[in-house]
This record gives structure tokens, sequence and C-alpha cells, in this order.
């Protein structure tokens, strides 16, 4: 019978970071320069999985050509944009840019949008016209939205009434901008997707931070999330939080209780359900979604509009040489979150220095840990380990911990705390 970690000791092995770069998250140890003659590879999307993948590929094998293709100059995090949303974080705390990669790493970082994959040439074109040979592919390409799948919804609404906040960045700002023009008195929606989906607490940890403005800044306000499921992660935690931090201010109708959106109205500012409809001040859709674009354009998504891969290299099944990591995985029960992506990232530049080493990479935990703030000074969290089966990951029930719902004023103290410090973390060891 394996011994339960504590919590403390999983946010360590969640969390090391570069000075621990001798020794695997587990403590293993790993190669830390396989002999190996010059490949390429090639790395597309630069968030916690794809950066993670192209910096330990070089601390691995500086041998190792490698390409890093990421069409954003400066990366803002998803993780931390609820705060933003709430005032107490600024964009330019949650922005990331690539220097370090290429001065510290060796990185080759290029500027510019993936639009094809050859599988069978091994190269990958750009959309300013040029191509790339790869002899190993990384694809982490994030997201895409369902764009049809709520009557009403757009790209273009997105970009104007109904933004949808879960790409960070421009979208942050916009919605930031309407919350601070709402008149006092007025509603904002938020509309939650079926899952799965991108970090799957995001949504109520955003009620909570806008409510926390709204406490202060609009007290006539309040938010009302609707709802495509009829449970959500950590909801007993939320629920409590919101009774105690703002008492009425938020409400939660279930798809069963008349939460799943039918369609939206961005003209008069309304949202149709079941029940009828709902008009808000500010109205936040986040859509359905899928595998990011370039995932679906080479065929790496099935009919699940996910990515199945071998749960042990992260290889796809559909094409060789690629490896999926992040978002756009099928990867259940492990959930869409930056630590697992990360991980994953860790995972395959192990798996790719060692096969190209004519070595056996060395074994890794798998893990998800979740922050949620619900007030300054009070915070809830999740973590989770699975094991990498030949036939799927499986949790490891060892490995899990959640915030008890009994937790002292203390406790809920130190969480908000360790949110700060994995983000600081994770960042640094992404980044940097």
């Amino acid at each position: 019978m394996s011994r339960q970690i504590s919590r403390r000791e999983f946010t360590k092995l969640c969390l090391a970071g570069v000075a621990g770069l001798e020794l695997g998250l587990s403590g293993m140890p790993f190669p830390t320069a396989f002999a190996s003659r010059a490949k390429r590879v090639v790395v597309i999307g630069g968030g916690f999985g794809g950066a993670a993948a192209a910096k330990f590929l070089r601390i691995y094998d500086p041998s190792i050509e490698v390409t890093l293709i990421e069409p954003k100059a400066v990366f803002h995090t998803c993780p931390m944009s609820n705060w933003v949303l709430g005032g107490l974080k600024s964009m330019a705390d949650i922005s990331h840019d690539y220097q370090q990669l290429a001065k510290r790493c060796g990185v080759k970082v290029i500027c510019d949008r993936a639009v094809s994959i050859d599988p069978r040439l091994r190269r990958v074109r750009l959309g300013r016209g040029a191509s790339i040979g790869y002899d190993r592919l990384v694809v982490s390409p994030g997201i895409d939205f369902l764009w049809d799948a709520i009557p009403g919804y757009s790209e273009k609404v997105a970009m104007g009434p109904m933004p949808h906040a879960y790409e960070a960045g421009t979208q942050t700002e916009l919605l930031r901008r309407q919350l601070l023009a709402l008149p006092d008195g007025a509603n904002v929606l938020v509309c939650a997707p079926q899952n799965q989906f991108r970090c799957p607490a995001a949504p109520y940890e955003r009620a909570g931070m806008i409510a926390m403005y709204l406490k202060g800044a609009k007290p006539k306000s309040k938010v009302i999330i609707l709802d495509a499921k009829d449970g959500f992660t950590k909801q007993d935690l939320f629920m409590q939080g919101w009774e105690r931090r703002y008492p009425g201010m938020i409400e939660w109708r279930s798809g069963s209780g008349g939460g799943k959106v039918e369609k939206v109205d961005a003209a008069t500012m309304t949202v149709s359900t079941e029940f009828g409809d709902e008009k808000g001040g500010v109205i936040n859709v986040i859509p359905p979604q899928r595998a990011g674009r370039i995932a679906l354009d080479s065929g790496l998504a099935d009919l699940s509009g996910w990515c199945p891969v071998n749960p042990l290299t992260f290889e796809s099944t559909r094409h060789e040489g690629i490896h999926v990591i992040g978002d756009a995985v099928q990867g259940n029960p492990m959930p869409k979150s930056g630590t697992a992506a990360h991980a994953q990232g860790r995972i395959v530049a192990a798996v790719i220095a060692a096969s190209l080493g004519g070595k056996t990479a060395a074994d890794f935990p798998l893990s998800s840990l979740c922050y949620s703030l619900i007030a300054p000074g009070y915070a809830v969290s999740v973590k989770a380990g699975f094991t990498r089966t030949s036939k799927g990951f499986v949790d490891h029930a060892g490995d899990s911990y959640m915030t008890p719902m009994d937790a002292t004023t203390a406790q809920l103290e130190a969480e908000a705390s360790h949110a700060e410090l994995w983000y600081q973390q994770i960042t640094r060891d992404t980044w940097r």
C-alpha cells in the first residue's frame, strides 16, 4: 500500500523548478545530456505545455535543435486572468515573453502561426509562407471554440458585446472594461459550458472575482451563472465561500434548472434558456470548446474534437512522430489545466530526448493542481495525480487532495498565499 503524500509534499512536487533540474519531480534522476547527434524538434504553441517542452528539451539534451512556433510575442496566462477582472492583478502581471527561452536555453523562437502540418514529409508550414522540417513535432495548440454551438453567438459577437475572456489578453481587457462601465443595478451573466473545457474551475472563480468588484463598486448588481451542467468542480467549497463573502450576490442555475443557454441576442443583451430570458448589463459567454485549429486541420483530433494520444509518450495515435500535449489532449480523467500541460511538456521532452539519444526516458509523475481565489485571503484548491498506462490515464488516489469544507481561516489564507507562489514558480519554470 502506497503512502499518501501530504498536501505540502504534493505542492512541492508540482512546483519543482529549475533549481531541481538534476532530479525529476518524483526525485528520480534523468539524463541531463543524452549522447545523440543533432536532431530537429519543432514545438507548435508557446503556452504552459509547449514552452515547457521546448525548454526542457534543451535542458535534457542541448544538442537537439529546438524551434518554438508561437504567433504571440507576449503570452497572457489564463491562470490569474480572473484576478485581473477583479482588479487584484494587472495585465502586466500575467504577461510572459520568450526572450529567456531564447537567451538562456537556446530555443529558436519564431513569432508566426503554424497553418499546416505534413506528417509524411515532416514539415510545418507557417503563415508567412516558410516551412520548417522536423524529426519530431510537439503540438500544443490549446483550444478553439465551437462558434456555431450557441445560436446568436459568433466570433464577431465575442469581440464586442459578449466576450468569452477564455483566451487571456485582449478579451480579458474587454471584459474588464465592460465591468467598469456597468451601471449599478445591472446584472452580470456568466454562461458556463458543458464538459470538456479548459480550466473547469475558472468560470466559478471568475464569478467570485466579479462579485468582489461589484460588492465594492456596484453593490446593487449581482452575478448570475447560467450553467450547462448540473454540477461543477469544488462546487460546495465555492458556494460556501460565496455565501460567506458575497451573500445574495451570486446565483447559480444548473442545466436542468434553467441554466442551459439556448440562444443569445447581442442586440438586446439577452440570453434565452428553457425557463425564459435573462438580460444582462455584461454577458460573458464561454462557448463549448475543442482542440486548437491546427490539430483539427492536421487530422490529429478525432470526432470528439480532442486529440487521442498514447498515454505513455503523448504521441498521436493518428500520426507517427507527432506528440500532442496540453488542453488539446483527450485525457480524461485528467483536467485541462496549466499544471497538467506543464507536466506533459516535461514528460514529452524527456521521452523525445531519450528516444533521439537511444535511451530510456525517466518516468515523471503527471499531476494537476488548481487554486481558485474566492476573495482576498480566501482560496481553495484541488489536486490530483494520474498514472500513465498503455490503456489510458488513471487516477492515482493517493495523490488527491481538496480543501476541506471545515478549513480554518488560517488554512484558507494559506491557500491564497500558495496560489501566488504556485503561479510565480510555474511561470518561472516555463518561460525563464
